[in-house]
């Protein structure tokens, strides 16, 4: 579906949090249809991309201590 967000764990090695948001970005964008939401739908877009990032953020730091244990 998006194949210009690129793996963000290599191992034990997560990627930090401005590659989480870009791709969080990319993800929003795509689903959205948006390139760039217009300014009507900006806060729910931005919100979006803020929640993706966050859940995106908590997975990789789960997995990555998971590994490095």
């Amino acid at each position: 579906m998006c194949r210009s967000i690129h793996r963000l764990r290599e191992g034990v090695e997560a990627a930090d949090d401005d590659a989480v948001r870009e791709a969080a970005r990319q993800y929003v964008r795509k689903v959205s249809g948006f390139g760039r939401p217009t300014d009507r739908h900006r806060a729910a877009f931005d919100r979006a991309v803020d929640d993706v990032a966050t859940v995106t953020r908590r997975l990789l730091d789960e997995v990555t201590l998971t590994l490095a244990s």
